[in-house]
């Protein structure tokens, strides 16, 4: 995996993703990505709204230049790492994070992909390289993968990359298609070393 920063206690903000053809680069997002951002996430908002619960209403222009205000603040205090998924011509193909949720040691991976990009390999590889980053920073001892129990593509990318389901979990129903039943997959350091 290609990455354009010095050794930091950070991911880098820029993360070319291996094995995608052509090549699609993981890039810090920014408020000048406010437009590829709503365009993106308006073609896919029927996806997004059956899983996701920040996709409840229609996207504005404004809200995304608000998360992304938002999402910039996160990177600085070190709190989520939000990234963009995009192609060689600059399309946003999808999203990927890497958050602190305040369990030590501890880095949640979320993801989602452009509708007219899924079943690419995309979220895998996204996901698979923030486990990657995760587990270059210090004192980071474990991955994490939560999805609902009824989203089977995104169970697919933890079984893909090798995750194990550490439990089942009742949590509140947000959106249309959750079940309330959550799984979540865990990556260890020692897992993931051994995995070479």
């Amino acid at each position: 995996m290609e990455t354009d920063h010095p050794e930091t206690a950070r991911p880098p903000e820029r993360i070319v993703l291996p094995r995608t053809a052509p090549p699609v680069v993981l890039r810090r997002m920014t408020e000048a990505d406010a437009e590829a951002v709503h365009e993106a996430v308006t073609e896919s908002f029927p996806h997004l709204h059956a899983w996701m619960d920040w996709a409840a209403e229609p996207p504005t222009l404004a809200g995304q230049v608000e998360f992304l205000r938002h999402s910039v603040r996160e990177w600085e205090q070190g709190s989520q790492c939000d990234y963009g998924m995009f192609g060689p011509d600059g399309t946003m193909l999808g999203a990927a994070a890497l958050a602190d949720r305040g369990e030590p040691g501890t880095r949640e991976i979320g993801y989602w992909v452009r509708t007219d990009h899924t079943r690419r390999g995309l979220a895998t590889a996204a996901a698979g390289a923030l486990t990657a980053e995760a587990f270059g920073l210090p004192g980071v001892e474990r991955t994490e993968i939560r999805c609902d129990e009824a989203n089977t593509a995104s169970a697919g990318v933890s079984r893909k990359l090798g995750y194990r389901l550490d439990r089942v979990v009742d949590r509140p129903v947000k959106t249309p298609r959750e079940t309330g039943r959550g799984l979540v997959w865990v990556m260890t350091r020692e897992a993931f070393t051994a995995r070479g």
